[in-house]
């Protein structure tokens, strides 16, 4: 069995390869349905639905450079079923750090809220 550190370490690579190929509909399965997302500029997203279109927005744009994901830590419950990423992102000429809470949903680790920071 996976240790869950591992497990979602492995799920943030994936979703930056996601990222890096413009692939918004392969992001849909890293979310849960009811996620919320607050994008480094303000506001709120929420929704898988609502985070997919704002993902595939980006991707359309023509000088959209993909962002990273670095994870510094992940801290998870006694329990293994909730988790916190923090770490620092990158893309798009801009960067700053990030907090992803994780919960396991039938075994397998999802987003449950992510809030990204813009530090220059």
């Amino acid at each position: 069995m996976t240790a869950p550190r591992d497990a979602i370490a492995a799920r943030r690579r994936l979703i930056n390869k996601r990222i890096a190929t413009r692939d918004a509909q392969g992001l849909r399965p890293f979310f849960a349905p009811d996620a919320q997302l607050i994008p480094g500029g303000g506001g709120l997203i929420l929704g898988v639905d609502a985070i997919v279109e704002a993902f595939a927005a980006q991707f359309r744009e023509p000088g959209f450079v993909a962002y990273v994901r670095a994870p510094d830590s992940i801290e998870v419950d006694a329990a293994e079923e909730r988790a916190a990423e923090t770490g620092r992102w990158t893309g798009n000429g801009m960067s700053g750090t990030y907090l992803a809470a994780w919960r396991k949903v039938t075994g397998q680790w999802m987003i449950e809220s992510e809030l990204f920071v813009t530090l220059a």
